[in-house]
Protein backbone atom coordinates (compact mmCIF):
# COMPACT_ATOMS: atom_id res chain seq x y z
CA UNK A 1 0.00 0.00 0.00
CA UNK A 2 2.74 2.45 1.00
CA UNK A 3 4.89 1.52 -1.99
CA UNK A 4 1.95 1.93 -4.38
CA UNK A 5 1.06 5.36 -3.01
CA UNK A 6 4.63 6.57 -3.20
CA UNK A 7 5.23 5.14 -6.66
CA UNK A 8 2.48 7.35 -8.03
CA UNK A 9 4.17 10.37 -6.48
CA UNK A 10 7.73 9.44 -7.35
CA UNK A 11 7.19 8.41 -10.98
CA UNK A 12 7.43 11.94 -12.41
CA UNK A 13 10.29 12.71 -10.04
CA UNK A 14 12.38 9.81 -11.35
CA UNK A 15 12.04 11.12 -14.91
CA UNK A 16 13.51 14.50 -14.14
CA UNK A 17 16.04 13.47 -11.47
CA UNK A 18 16.09 16.99 -10.06
CA UNK A 19 17.50 16.05 -6.64
CA UNK A 20 20.65 18.16 -6.27
CA UNK A 21 21.11 18.46 -2.50
CA UNK A 22 24.08 16.32 -1.40
CA UNK A 23 24.25 17.47 2.23
CA UNK A 24 22.22 19.27 4.86
CA UNK A 25 23.25 21.92 7.35
CA UNK A 26 22.06 21.35 10.93
CA UNK A 27 21.93 24.75 12.62
CA UNK A 28 21.56 23.20 16.08
CA UNK A 29 21.85 25.75 18.87
CA UNK A 30 23.33 28.88 17.29
CA UNK A 31 25.51 31.25 19.27
CA UNK A 32 29.03 32.62 19.64
CA UNK A 33 32.10 30.37 19.68
CA UNK A 34 32.27 30.64 23.48
CA UNK A 35 28.65 29.49 23.81
CA UNK A 36 29.34 26.61 21.43
CA UNK A 37 32.26 25.48 23.60
CA UNK A 38 30.15 25.67 26.76
CA UNK A 39 27.36 23.65 25.15
CA UNK A 40 29.90 21.17 23.81
CA UNK A 41 31.44 20.65 27.25
CA UNK A 42 28.05 20.32 28.96
CA UNK A 43 26.72 17.85 26.40
CA UNK A 44 29.95 15.83 26.45
CA UNK A 45 29.71 15.44 30.23
CA UNK A 46 26.05 14.38 29.99
CA UNK A 47 26.90 11.90 27.22
CA UNK A 48 29.78 10.33 29.16
CA UNK A 49 27.65 10.05 32.30
CA UNK A 50 24.83 8.50 30.25
CA UNK A 51 27.18 5.87 28.86
CA UNK A 52 28.66 5.16 32.29
CA UNK A 53 25.28 5.02 34.06
CA UNK A 54 23.59 2.73 31.57
CA UNK A 55 26.76 0.70 31.18
CA UNK A 56 26.85 0.20 34.97
CA UNK A 57 23.29 -1.16 34.92
CA UNK A 58 24.16 -3.56 32.08
CA UNK A 59 27.25 -4.74 33.98
CA UNK A 60 25.26 -5.23 37.18
CA UNK A 61 22.63 -7.31 35.38
CA UNK A 62 25.28 -9.46 33.69
CA UNK A 63 27.55 -10.03 36.70
CA UNK A 64 25.16 -10.26 39.64
CA UNK A 65 23.41 -13.64 39.62
CA UNK A 66 20.83 -12.45 42.17
CA UNK A 67 19.13 -10.17 39.66
CA UNK A 68 19.01 -12.60 36.74
CA UNK A 69 15.24 -12.18 36.66
CA UNK A 70 12.99 -11.01 33.78
CA UNK A 71 12.53 -7.57 35.35
CA UNK A 72 16.26 -6.84 35.43
CA UNK A 73 16.98 -8.57 32.12
CA UNK A 74 14.48 -6.18 30.55
CA UNK A 75 16.11 -3.28 32.41
CA UNK A 76 19.55 -4.31 31.14
CA UNK A 77 18.27 -4.45 27.56
CA UNK A 78 16.55 -1.10 28.07
CA UNK A 79 19.84 0.45 29.22
CA UNK A 80 21.58 -1.05 26.18
CA UNK A 81 18.87 0.54 24.02
CA UNK A 82 19.36 3.92 25.73
CA UNK A 83 23.07 3.88 24.92
CA UNK A 84 22.32 3.43 21.22
CA UNK A 85 19.43 5.90 21.33
CA UNK A 86 21.52 8.74 22.73
CA UNK A 87 24.41 7.79 20.43
CA UNK A 88 22.20 8.24 17.36
CA UNK A 89 22.22 12.02 17.88
CA UNK A 90 24.77 13.23 20.45
CA UNK A 91 28.08 12.42 18.64
CA UNK A 92 26.92 14.40 15.61
CA UNK A 93 25.75 17.23 17.88
CA UNK A 94 29.18 17.33 19.55
CA UNK A 95 30.90 17.44 16.15
CA UNK A 96 28.59 20.25 15.01
CA UNK A 97 29.41 22.40 18.05
CA UNK A 98 33.06 22.43 16.91
CA UNK A 99 32.31 22.59 13.18
CA UNK A 100 32.11 25.72 11.09
CA UNK A 101 30.01 24.18 8.33
CA UNK A 102 27.71 22.03 10.59
CA UNK A 103 27.09 19.82 7.55
CA UNK A 104 25.80 16.26 7.45
CA UNK A 105 25.75 14.19 4.28
CA UNK A 106 22.46 13.34 2.57
CA UNK A 107 22.79 9.63 3.35
CA UNK A 108 24.04 10.36 6.87
CA UNK A 109 21.00 12.52 7.55
CA UNK A 110 18.54 9.82 6.53
CA UNK A 111 20.49 7.14 8.39
CA UNK A 112 20.23 9.26 11.52
CA UNK A 113 16.53 9.77 10.80
CA UNK A 114 16.02 6.00 10.50
CA UNK A 115 17.98 5.00 13.62
CA UNK A 116 16.51 7.79 15.74
CA UNK A 117 12.90 6.79 15.02
CA UNK A 118 13.57 3.05 15.03
CA UNK A 119 15.26 3.22 18.43
CA UNK A 120 12.51 5.53 19.71
CA UNK A 121 9.86 3.03 18.58
CA UNK A 122 11.81 0.22 20.23
CA UNK A 123 11.88 2.24 23.46
CA UNK A 124 8.07 2.57 23.39
CA UNK A 125 7.74 -1.18 22.95
CA UNK A 126 10.22 -1.90 25.74
CA UNK A 127 8.35 0.35 28.15
CA UNK A 128 5.13 -1.53 27.31
CA UNK A 129 6.81 -4.91 27.85
CA UNK A 130 8.24 -3.72 31.18
CA UNK A 131 4.72 -2.68 32.24
CA UNK A 132 3.50 -6.15 31.20
CA UNK A 133 6.19 -7.73 33.38
CA UNK A 134 5.19 -5.65 36.42
CA UNK A 135 1.54 -6.47 35.82
CA UNK A 136 2.25 -10.20 35.83
CA UNK A 137 4.54 -10.00 38.86
CA UNK A 138 2.06 -8.07 41.01
CA UNK A 139 -1.36 -9.15 39.73
CA UNK A 140 -0.53 -12.79 38.92
CA UNK A 141 2.34 -13.67 41.30
CA UNK A 142 1.57 -17.42 41.37
CA UNK A 143 1.54 -17.74 37.58
CA UNK A 144 4.42 -15.28 37.00
CA UNK A 145 7.28 -17.85 37.05
CA UNK A 146 5.43 -20.09 34.59
CA UNK A 147 4.50 -17.26 32.20
CA UNK A 148 7.57 -15.02 32.29
CA UNK A 149 10.16 -17.70 31.62
CA UNK A 150 13.62 -16.93 30.26
CA UNK A 151 12.53 -18.04 26.81
CA UNK A 152 9.39 -15.90 26.90
CA UNK A 153 11.41 -12.90 28.08
CA UNK A 154 13.96 -13.39 25.27
CA UNK A 155 11.11 -13.63 22.75
CA UNK A 156 9.59 -10.35 23.94
CA UNK A 157 12.97 -8.62 23.82
CA UNK A 158 13.59 -9.89 20.26
CA UNK A 159 10.14 -8.78 19.11
CA UNK A 160 10.73 -5.27 20.49
CA UNK A 161 13.97 -4.91 18.52
CA UNK A 162 12.54 -6.43 15.33
CA UNK A 163 9.31 -4.41 15.37
CA UNK A 164 11.21 -1.21 16.13
CA UNK A 165 13.65 -1.60 13.25
CA UNK A 166 11.27 -3.03 10.67
CA UNK A 167 8.62 -0.33 11.03
CA UNK A 168 10.32 2.55 9.22
CA UNK A 169 12.91 1.49 6.59
CA UNK A 170 10.60 1.44 3.56
CA UNK A 171 8.86 4.69 4.51
CA UNK A 172 12.08 6.58 5.25
CA UNK A 173 13.74 5.26 2.09
CA UNK A 174 10.83 6.51 -0.01
CA UNK A 175 10.92 9.91 1.73
CA UNK A 176 14.63 10.10 0.85
CA UNK A 177 13.68 9.70 -2.83
CA UNK A 178 11.72 12.96 -2.78
CA UNK A 179 13.49 15.84 -4.60
CA UNK A 180 15.50 18.22 -2.38
CA UNK A 181 16.61 20.90 -4.78
CA UNK A 182 16.32 24.15 -2.81
CA UNK A 183 17.63 25.14 0.59
CA UNK A 184 19.52 22.53 2.58
CA UNK A 185 19.41 24.30 5.96
CA UNK A 186 17.66 22.44 8.81
CA UNK A 187 16.92 24.57 11.86
CA UNK A 188 17.35 21.65 14.25
CA UNK A 189 20.14 19.56 15.79
CA UNK A 190 18.97 16.32 14.11
CA UNK A 191 17.28 15.15 10.94
CA UNK A 192 13.57 15.09 11.77
CA UNK A 193 10.44 14.58 9.70
CA UNK A 194 9.10 18.16 9.78
CA UNK A 195 12.23 20.03 8.59
CA UNK A 196 12.98 17.37 5.95
CA UNK A 197 9.48 17.54 4.51
CA UNK A 198 9.67 21.34 4.54
CA UNK A 199 12.81 21.22 2.37
CA UNK A 200 11.31 18.90 -0.23
CA UNK A 201 10.55 20.56 -3.57
CA UNK A 202 7.39 18.49 -3.93
CA UNK A 203 4.73 18.43 -1.19
CA UNK A 204 4.10 14.92 0.09
CA UNK A 205 1.07 15.07 2.38
CA UNK A 206 0.48 11.31 2.03
CA UNK A 207 4.00 10.61 3.31
CA UNK A 208 3.46 12.84 6.33
CA UNK A 209 0.05 11.31 6.98
CA UNK A 210 1.41 7.76 6.91
CA UNK A 211 4.40 8.69 9.06
CA UNK A 212 2.38 10.52 11.73
CA UNK A 213 -0.34 7.88 11.71
CA UNK A 214 2.21 5.15 12.31
CA UNK A 215 4.01 7.14 15.02
CA UNK A 216 0.75 8.08 16.74
CA UNK A 217 -0.46 4.47 16.72
CA UNK A 218 2.77 3.27 18.33
CA UNK A 219 2.61 6.00 20.97
CA UNK A 220 -1.09 5.74 21.78
CA UNK A 221 -1.32 1.93 21.78
CA UNK A 222 1.78 1.51 23.93
CA UNK A 223 0.87 4.23 26.41
CA UNK A 224 -2.72 3.02 26.71
CA UNK A 225 -1.44 -0.47 27.41
CA UNK A 226 1.01 0.88 30.01
CA UNK A 227 -1.61 2.92 31.85
CA UNK A 228 -4.16 0.09 31.72
CA UNK A 229 -1.56 -2.24 33.19
CA UNK A 230 -0.75 0.17 35.99
CA UNK A 231 -4.39 0.79 36.84
CA UNK A 232 -4.68 -2.95 37.43
CA UNK A 233 -1.36 -2.96 39.29
CA UNK A 234 -2.41 -0.12 41.60
CA UNK A 235 -5.69 -1.88 42.33
CA UNK A 236 -3.77 -5.02 43.27
CA UNK A 237 -1.21 -3.08 45.35
CA UNK A 238 -3.88 -1.44 47.49
CA UNK A 239 -5.18 -4.91 48.31
CA UNK A 240 -1.80 -6.03 49.69
CA UNK A 241 -2.15 -6.27 53.48
CA UNK A 242 1.55 -5.69 54.22
CA UNK A 243 2.82 -2.11 54.28
CA UNK A 244 6.30 -3.34 53.32
CA UNK A 245 4.86 -5.19 50.33
CA UNK A 246 3.01 -2.09 49.15
CA UNK A 247 6.14 0.02 49.59
CA UNK A 248 8.26 -2.38 47.51
CA UNK A 249 5.62 -2.53 44.76
CA UNK A 250 5.32 1.27 44.66
CA UNK A 251 9.11 1.58 44.52
CA UNK A 252 9.58 -0.68 41.49
CA UNK A 253 6.50 0.63 39.66
CA UNK A 254 7.20 4.26 40.57
CA UNK A 255 10.58 4.17 38.81
CA UNK A 256 9.00 2.87 35.63
CA UNK A 257 6.17 5.39 35.74
CA UNK A 258 8.64 8.27 36.14
CA UNK A 259 10.51 7.16 33.01
CA UNK A 260 7.24 6.65 31.09
CA UNK A 261 5.96 10.11 32.05
CA UNK A 262 9.22 11.85 31.12
CA UNK A 263 9.58 10.08 27.78
CA UNK A 264 5.98 10.02 26.57
CA UNK A 265 5.16 13.50 27.85
CA UNK A 266 7.82 15.13 25.68
CA UNK A 267 7.47 12.81 22.66
CA UNK A 268 3.73 13.40 22.40
CA UNK A 269 4.29 17.17 22.38
CA UNK A 270 6.42 16.75 19.25
CA UNK A 271 4.71 14.01 17.26
CA UNK A 272 1.06 13.98 18.34
CA UNK A 273 0.09 17.56 19.17
CA UNK A 274 0.36 20.21 16.41
CA UNK A 275 3.81 21.83 16.37
CA UNK A 276 2.99 24.76 14.08
CA UNK A 277 2.47 27.17 16.97
CA UNK A 278 5.51 25.98 18.95
CA UNK A 279 8.66 28.09 18.47
CA UNK A 280 11.59 26.28 16.87
CA UNK A 281 13.77 26.84 19.94
CA UNK A 282 11.14 25.19 22.15
CA UNK A 283 10.88 22.23 19.75
CA UNK A 284 14.65 21.77 20.05
CA UNK A 285 14.48 21.82 23.85
CA UNK A 286 11.60 19.32 23.95
CA UNK A 287 13.47 17.01 21.56
CA UNK A 288 16.60 17.40 23.69
CA UNK A 289 14.68 16.27 26.79
CA UNK A 290 13.45 12.94 25.42
CA UNK A 291 16.47 12.18 23.22
CA UNK A 292 19.28 13.15 25.63
CA UNK A 293 18.00 13.87 29.13
CA UNK A 294 15.77 10.79 29.42
CA UNK A 295 18.63 8.31 28.75
CA UNK A 296 20.77 10.36 31.16
CA UNK A 297 18.20 10.27 33.98
CA UNK A 298 17.08 6.64 33.55
CA UNK A 299 20.04 5.09 35.45
CA UNK A 300 19.54 7.56 38.30
CA UNK A 301 15.82 6.87 38.51
CA UNK A 302 16.19 3.09 38.45
CA UNK A 303 19.25 2.83 40.71
CA UNK A 304 18.25 5.37 43.38
CA UNK A 305 14.75 3.95 43.82
CA UNK A 306 15.62 0.24 43.64
CA UNK A 307 17.39 -1.51 46.53
CA UNK A 308 18.26 -4.62 44.51
CA UNK A 309 19.89 -2.55 41.78
CA UNK A 310 21.84 -0.49 44.33
CA UNK A 311 23.14 -3.70 45.94
CA UNK A 312 24.07 -5.11 42.52
CA UNK A 313 25.93 -1.91 41.58
CA UNK A 314 27.82 -2.01 44.88
CA UNK A 315 28.78 -5.63 44.20
CA UNK A 316 30.09 -4.72 40.75
CA UNK A 317 32.10 -1.78 42.11
CA UNK A 318 33.57 -3.91 44.91
CA UNK A 319 34.58 -6.66 42.47
CA UNK A 320 36.22 -4.07 40.20
CA UNK A 321 38.21 -2.65 43.12
CA UNK A 322 39.35 -6.12 44.18
CA UNK A 323 40.49 -6.95 40.65
CA UNK A 324 42.42 -3.66 40.42
CA UNK A 325 44.05 -4.12 43.83
CA UNK A 326 45.09 -7.69 43.03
Amino acid sequence: MIIFVFSTVLRPINRSRITTVTEFVLLGFPGSWEIQLVLFSLLLIIYILTLLGNGAIISAVIWDQRIHTPMYILLGNFSFLEIWYVSSTVPNMLANFLSKTKAISFSGCFLQFYFFFSLGTTECLFLAVMAYDRYLAICCPLHYPMIMTGRHCATLVSLCWLAGFLGYPVLIFLISQLPYCGSNIIDHFLCDIDPLMALSCVPAPIAELIFYTQSSLVLFLSIMYIFTSYILVLRAVFQVPSAAGRSKAFSTCGSHLMVVSLFYGTVMVMYVSPTFGIPTSMQKIVTLVYSVMTPFLNPLIYSLRNKDMKCALKTVLCSMRRSQSS
